[in-house]
């Protein structure tokens, strides 16, 4: 299963070909430019099947690994950094998956959820964390 159909393909060739280059894969850029951030949460579930592979319920590591294949099969596989930065993204719980909550409430909004949990873990560790800029 793949998105073929369910979003522009100009707007996926453009979004694949911004992030062509290892290192250069971006999940909030990625998704507006593909057209999934703002869809529905029925058009979000659909999303989040396409891409647990496995039909576990959830998406683990090697999934986004090679996320950016659902989109077009020739795509590249994220390198390991993009893939463990786009997994703390989307894992809203801390579970090491994402799940499709997790996917609506993080990956596929524009919440800045993982902006702020760094200031969370710096106020737990009694260290001071200043704000990002």
């Amino acid at each position: 299963m793949s998105f073929k159909g369910e979003l522009k393909d100009a707007d996926v060739a453009a979004a694949l070909d911004a992030c062509k280059d290892p290192g250069t894969f971006d999940h909030k850029k990625f998704f507006k430019g593909c057209g999934l951030m703002g869809k529905s949460s029925d058009e979000l579930k659909k999303a989040f099947d396409i891409i647990d592979q496995d039909k576990s319920g959830f998406i683990e590591k090697e999934e986004l690994r090679l996320f950016l294949q659902n989109f077009r099969d020739d795509a590249r596989a994220l390198t390991d950094a993009e893939t463990s930065s786009f997994l703390r993204a989307g894992d809203t719980d801390g579970d090491g998956k994402i799940g499709a909550d997790d996917l609506y409430k993080s990956a596929l909004t524009d919440s800045s959820h993982h902006i702020a949990l760094p200031l969370y873990i710096g106020s737990r560790t009694g260290r001071e964390a200043s704000s990002p800029r």
